[in-house]
């Protein structure tokens, strides 16, 4: 398929996904399936990256995995307050079972002359919206969270990632269990000005 013939219902489809996607918070079974992930998946593919380094990586988070991810993340916020109180202690641990599926998604440095650091998290960054709005275009309800337990040094080696990487965000995936927001169409004047 030609950029040229990109035209008609698809193109009304895609710009429909981009201005309409909207972030979903409450989050429940069943994940999504294969095929619809493996769209998801393709869509951080199309980020744009400079030098085509593809300075990314994405662990996907499902089953068992995510009470694992729960005692790494109350381990670590143990470590930085060790009187958190026993309820307290429970909320932090069931933080991954928000969702059936997470896509923990990471910077990963790739050493080039003309491409720095900052461009590579960038584009890393561009690569997780890509997948957001591929969820949406397929009904999948997703949340971006990041929070303290996304630059914890603990969490960041318990998921073997290497001093050169960083996580960008944790990619919540389900089915929409709530209500979602209806947010307020901005007025474009304000945000693009001629120069």
């Amino acid at each position: 398929m030609t950029v040229r013939s990109l035209t008609g219902s698809f193109a009304m489809k895609a710009l429909d996904a981009l201005h309409s996607r909207i972030s979903a918070p409450r989050l429940s079974e069943p994940a999504p399936d294969q095929s619809t992930l493996d769209n998801i998946y393709k869509a951080a593919f199309r980020a744009a990256d400079h030098g085509l380094l593809r300075p990314w990586r994405f662990l996907v988070i499902r089953g068992d995995s995510r009470n694992q991810l729960g005692e790494l993340f109350l381990k670590a916020s143990l470590e930085q307050d060790p009187e958190i109180p026993d309820e307290k202690q429970a909320s932090i641990r069931n933080k991954p079972l928000r969702a059936p599926l997470i896509l923990v998604s990471i910077s990963s440095l790739k050493e080039h002359p003309k491409v720095p650091q900052f461009e590579q998290d960038l584009s890393a960054a561009a690569a997780s919206q890509n997948m957001l709005v591929a969820a949406h275009a397929q009904g999948v309800g997703a949340m971006w969270r990041t929070g303290s337990m996304a630059y914890h040094p603990l969490v960041m080696k318990g998921l073997g990632l290497t001093e050169s990487e960083k996580i960008i965000g944790f990619l919540y995936l389900g089915t929409i269990a709530g209500p979602l927001k209806t947010l307020s169409e901005p007025n474009i004047d304000d945000y693009f000005k001629e120069w």
